[in-house]
């Protein structure tokens, strides 16, 4: 594929780009055309613990379970160029928007590398407080798995995972 691209000029592989991001986004992978790893986190998740997605922009959480439990989703795509696993801000933690973070480390490829469940309760400790965004910064380091009350989900991610991946156009036409 690599070889295929170095023959395309720029204004075609930008014209892919905006095609396969439209094509994620109507076949319900993805909510935008932006970035795919927050939507691939949420969605994810939301196929492996049978989660309700919240709205788009809905303060606070992502997804509720069936008790009624929310769930705060973030996901990290690790690279050779940035393998920082800092999760996008958690604002407002004080307010108790959720009841769990759902948090996914992605593979440079996007594919599964570990996630987990995390108690709100658990975040404060682990996590900074960030002055100038009123926020908290994360980092889904290995350690947060050994903490007692995390649950590992890597397996049920990459079970929703594959069958995502697996799935051709015509599963959702």
């Amino acid at each position: 594929m690599n070889e295929q691209l170095a023959s395309l000029n720029v204004g075609s592989i930008l014209d892919l780009f905006v095609a396969i991001a439209e094509d994620l986004k109507r076949r319900g992978i993805t909510r935008s055309t932006n970035n795919p790893v927050a939507d691939l986190a949420e969605l994810y998740f939301e196929q492996a613990l049978t989660l309700s997605r919240a709205p788009k922009s809905t303060k606070g959480y992502d997804a509720t379970d069936v008790k009624g439990r929310k769930y705060e989703i973030k996901g990290r795509r690790l690279t050779r160029d940035n393998p920082s696993r800092e999760l996008s801000a958690i604002r407002n933690i004080e307010g108790q928007h959720f009841d769990f973070l759902a948090g996914v480390l992605f593979e440079e490829n996007l594919t599964v590398l570990k996630a987990c469940l995390i108690p709100r309760e658990v975040v404060p400790a682990n996590s900074t407080h960030v002055a100038h965004t009123n926020s908290r910064k994360f980092l889904l380091r290995d350690e947060i798995w050994a903490i007692h009350a995390v649950q590992d989900v890597t397996a049920q991610l990459r079970t929703a995972e594959k069958r995502i991946r697996d799935a051709t156009r015509a599963a959702f036409d």
